[in-house]
This record gives structure tokens, sequence and C-alpha cells, in this order.
């Protein structure tokens, strides 16, 4: 088993809180990420998971006992690193080997244990090799393979690919979504890329200023964003934001005033909205050439071609942010020339005066609902 909960989790350095009584629950077997901005307190929630940070306040419980005053390597974790750790003067072989012999392990089960970890992984041919003959990936795949030889209830990982680059990156995300479904195990991994959120986790928890701003699972994220941070977090490039005034409110949704057009947004009202400024938000990938529910003319400063994409970035003002537009890589569009743009009402989110989103009617028709559930 390796279920987790967490129970009002609080971490104080001094008088200032880091991490403001968490309360989160990760199912055996579930692979859960966490995720946010520098200094979110992501990093800091691992290792007081793993005992190598105190925890100020509230419980830690693994499979339901409570771990708080309990060591490390009492915990049942296993823990893999940003920076691989390995012993340069060993082979991959006692790399992998390390913490079973820490344990006197009997020398014919150990050598299976590492063995067994080493087919999982791809390392066969290398476990007579040292670290410094090995690429970046596969150092990282060994620092993994000591980890997995110790059968821990709960795999931790601190930003593991930060140090690869971008293909050993994208490759590494596979095999760990692979070795997931392997091992059928419990993971926990901390990452401040929203794309290995995305590609990875069973279920994200977003995490803002030590606390948590959203948990789901992806697709629920991308398409029903909490707030505005959550919005703006997960997606790229990020979503836009645009202010409009609410013009009426029924059934069928939010009626709002954007630069003299109006448009019914397919959201939930709430009572007394009406004259309020609010919050558009839509994201580049929603944005069409032409007209639509709602039409823009924008100015791009800089385009950038991707091949399959085009995105266009332009300004709506001396104190706006960026207005982003990733259009289809076969549009002719120009630095400093106008084009039109257009967006579908349903395609956009809607936020009140503090930044919470006013639930979408978001239509399903080409979405498996599954994809929605954390626990499918």
């Amino acid at each position: 088993m390796g279920q987790l909960t967490l129970k009002k989790v609080q971490k104080f350095y001094g008088t200032y809180e880091v991490l403001k009584r968490i309360e989160l629950e990760v199912k055996n077997g579930e692979f859960v990420v966490f995720v946010g901005p520098s200094g979110c307190g992501k990093s800091t929630l691992l290792r007081m998971i793993a005992g190598l940070d105190e925890t100020s306040a509230g419980d830690i419980l693994i499979d339901g006992k409570r771990v708080n005053d309990l060591p490390p390597v009492k915990r049942g974790i296993a823990m893999v690193f940003q920076s691989y750790a390995l012993y340069p003067h060993m082979t991959v072989f006692e790399n992998i080997a390390f913490p079973l012999r820490v344990e006197k392990m009997p020398e014919e089960r150990l050598k299976a244990k590492v063995e067994h970890a080493a087919r999982i992984l791809h390392l066969g041919e290398r476990l007579q090799q040292k670290p410094g003959m090995l690429s970046g990936g596969q150092r990282q795949r060994v620092a993994i393979g000591r980890a997995i030889v110790r059968e821990p209830k709960i795999f931790l990982f601190d930003e593991p690919l930060s140090n690869l680059d971008a293909a050993l990156r994208a490759d590494m995300r596979i095999e760990l979504a692979k070795l997931h479904r392997q091992l059928k195990a419990t993971m926990i991994y901390v990452t401040h890329d929203q794309v290995e959120a995305m590609t990875m986790a069973d279920r994200i928890v977003v995490l803002n200023a030590g606390e948590i701003a959203q948990t789901g699972a992806p697709l629920e994220l991308y398409h029903k964003p909490a707030n505005v941070f959550v919005a703006g977090f997960i997606g790229h490039p990020r979503m836009n934001f645009l202010p409009v005034t609410c013009k009426g409110a029924s059934d069928a949704g939010i009626e709002i005033d954007f630069l003299g057009q109006t448009a019914l947004i397919p959201v939930h009202p709430r009572a007394g909205m009406v004259g309020a400024t609010l919050t558009l938000g839509i994201r580049p990938e929603h944005i069409a050439i032409g007209s639509g529910d709602l039409s823009l003319t924008i100015t791009p400063s800089v385009v950038e071609r991707l091949g399959a994409n085009t995105v266009a970035y332009a300004s709506l003002g001396e104190d706006s942010e960026n207005y982003c537009a990733m259009l289809p890589g076969t549009v002719a569009l120009r630095t400093d020339e106008p084009v039109k743009t257009g967006i579908r009402a349903a395609d956009c989110h809607l936020f009140d005066q503090n930044g919470m989103a006013f639930e979408r009617r978001v239509d399903m028709t080409d979405i498996d609902m599954a994809l929605f559930d954390p626990a499918a």
C-alpha cells in the first residue's frame, strides 16, 4: 500500500508561514504532481513528507500511520533528487545496490533485485560501467533504480528532469509514465514545469504562496480552472485576461460588454453581478483569424513561427500584458501589420472581482468524462 494523507500541515521558518494548513489525500497507486511557481512551497512539502524537513504543525500519515516523528528510512519512502547523487567511483550495479548493502541484504537476493530494476530501466548492459560513462538520462535512471530496489510504499521525485536537455526531458517523461504503469506504485512528483504536470499526472496539485489553489485531473484544470491563478498557470502559452463589464445574467449565462461588443458567456451566473467589472479569460489556442462572438484587431509586435503553429504577441495598451494568439502555422502573419481575430463565447472563461471562476457550461461532446475523474 502507499496511501498518503496530509492533515492541516503547516511549515514555519521563524514567524513566516511557508505552508498553510495543507489538506490532501493521495490514493494508493496514484501519480500526483505538485506544481507551482518558484517559492510556492512544493519542494518544502515534498521534503516534509520524506522526513527531511520538520513539520511545524499538522499530521502526515502513510497508510493511516502518523509518521511526523519517524526518520526518513522508517517511512517507507524513496526519494529521487534533481541531482543524480551517484557515487562516481562505483559501477552502476553498486550504485543501485548501495541501499541494499547498507541493509546487509544477502548477496544473492541483492543481485536479483538490482538486475530486476536494471531490466525495468533498460540498464542491463550498463551495470559494470561507471556514471561518468553514462548520459544524463541514463544517470537519472540509475538514481531511479536505486529507489526501485528499496520497494518503497511511495516514490518521491524532486524536479528530477530539470538538469536534462529538452529532448531528454521528453524521453524521460515517457519513461517515468511507463514506469508508473509497470510498478503501479504511488508516486509524488514536484516540478515547476506545467507541461510535465499535464503529461504525467493522474492528478495535479497546484500550489500558490503556500496554499493549494486547486487539485484535479489535468484536463479538469485546463477546462475548468477554479481561479485566475490556475487559469494562467495551466496551459502554454498562458491564458489571456481581458477586463469586461457584466451587462446582465440569466439561466443561459452572463452577458458581458467588451469594447462595445456584447456576448453571452455560458457560465452559471451569480446574483448581484450587473455592472461589475469582471475578467474574461481566453486561451491563445482558442483564438482564430476573422470574426467571432467577440472580435479584436491586433498588431503583432512579435511573431514566432513554430511550424505547426504560429504564435503572435501584441500589446493592447501600455499597462496591459501581451495578448497572445496561437494560430495555424500556415497563417500569413507579419509583425506590425494589423490582423482581425475572433473569439467564441463558448471557449471563454469568466472570473469575478476576487479572481474566482464562474463555473463553465463546457460542451463535453468530444471529451471523455473519465478524463476528468482523478481516479480514472
